[in-house]
């Protein structure tokens, strides 16, 4: 292991919040961790929290990004606040969550200036998070200019699938001339939950065929073939694929050119289908939370949160037997995500479905395995195994960053 790189502090920059983590790699310690909310608007407010110390939610001043990253690294070093480090010094990298590389980044990268120039030249593919990032990425090397900066694309693990799962049917020019065509996202958290299933199974990774299942309020999932990715949900944006929390999923795109006749702005359609859309839109309660949705469909008789689960267990259902059959052998299905970890009621709609191709779980088993506690929860007779694997994107970022440097 590598003297020079110890300790690796994670960024996750959004438009407004920085979230952050900080690992010793020596042990893949987490020291700590926390996020500053409401960057550039009144009332910002800092939560901070190590092993002996937690603070949540106290005011702060952070009109930018290099204020928010001045008052991480200065919670840091301070003894008050569990004094993880002794100096800025002590933080050895910065690895940051990247969420799109294109067709450029197959891999972490040196955030080098010609690098940056790269991901800014992608914003074009995502407009609401690569500026995001890059606000993130400038005011950290301002901070920490003598520290080596890793980028970590969301986009990158998905980079092995072949043309057959990324291409569109639709014009080669729309392809070549504007980079149209499938990329997916989460591939942090699948890449993590692929390795962790190739310990458990006790396969080589590049044996090893699973299908990752990331359910959250975003969702992907992803047919992985000898450790490789082959085809994943998501598509050129992460509004394609299963239904989500606020987001449509799949639907006849010809859908978005009739309401354009009937009057509704570009704009109204964008919020519509990314903000007003899926279980938001269909459990008719005002909530996209999935503990909302169990607890109106369970204990209100809510027609409309039957039918939004419903909807969202058969969008589940199609991928999962899709990939199955894409696959041909699948060593084991793995949930994770904060629906895939802690709502036994989806996994158990989900498996319910699939038990038809011979997928049996033990009910006492997937009840248990909530709140961080991974494990199996099929039965010996499953045709194939199904684990919950809880997923660490912030370490997988902090060992990919440790990785390259390491070279």
């Amino acid at each position: 292991m590598s003297k020079s790189i110890r300790n690796v502090l994670v960024v996750n920059a959004g438009s407004s919040s920085l979230k952050f983590m900080l690992f010793n790699m020596e042990t893949e310690t987490m020291l700590a961790k926390g996020q500053v909310e409401r960057i550039g608007i009144e009332n910002s407010l800092f939560t901070y929290e190590t092993n002996g110390f937690s603070e949540k939610k106290s005011p702060c001043e952070a009109p930018n990004h290099t204020a928010a990253i001045e008052l991480v690294c200065n919670a840091l070093i301070d003894a008050n606040k569990g004094g993880c480090l002794s100096s800025f010094d002590d933080i050895d990298a910065v690895g940051h969550r990247t969420v799109h590389g294109g067709e450029k980044f197959s891999a972490p990268a040196l955030l080098t200036d010609e690098v940056i120039a790269q991901i800014r030249d992608l914003i074009i593919l995502a407009p609401l998070h690569n500026p995001a990032s890059l606000q993130g990425i400038e005011g950290c090397k301002k901070v920490l200019p003598n520290v080596p900066h890793v980028g970590i694309f969301d986009t990158a693990f998905h980079q092995t699938m072949p043309e057959e799962s990324y291409r569109y049917g639709l014009p080669t020019a729309l392809y070549e001339k504007h980079g149209v065509r499938k990329y997916g996202f989460h591939g942090t958290s699948h890449k993590f939950v692929t390795q962790k299933a190739a310990e458990i199974l006790g396969k080589p990774l590049d044996e090893t065929n699973v299908i990752t299942c990331h359910l959250g309020n975003g969702s992907s999932i992803s047919a992985i073939k000898n450790g490789k990715c082959f085809d994943t949900s998501m598509g050129m944006t992460p509004l394609a694929g299963v239904m989500m929390g606020t987001r449509s999923g799949d639907f006849d795109p010809a859908i978005i050119l009739f309401l354009l006749k009937q009057g509704y702005t570009p704009e109204q359609i964008d919020a519509m289908v990314n903000k007003e859309a899926g279980v938001l839109a269909m459990a008719g309660n005002g909530s996209s939370d999935m503990r909302d949705l169990v607890a109106a469909r369970d204990e209100q008789g809510s027609k409309e949160a039957k039918l939004a689960m419903d909807r969202l267990v058969h969008s589940y259902t199609m991928y999962v037997g899709g990939y199955i059959a894409l696959l041909g052998r699948v060593d084991a299905i793995i949930m994770t995500g904060g629906i895939g970890e802690n709502s036994d009621k989806t996994r158990e709609a989900l498996l319910d479905r699939l038990a038809g191709l011979g997928i049996k779980y033990d009910h006492d088993k997937n009840v248990e395995l909530r709140f961080g506690k991974g494990g199996l929860l099929s039965t010996e007779d499953s045709t194939i195994p199904v684990y919950v694997v809880p997923t660490n994107e912030e370490l997988m970022i902090a060992r990919e960053t440790f990785e390259l440097l390491s070279k």
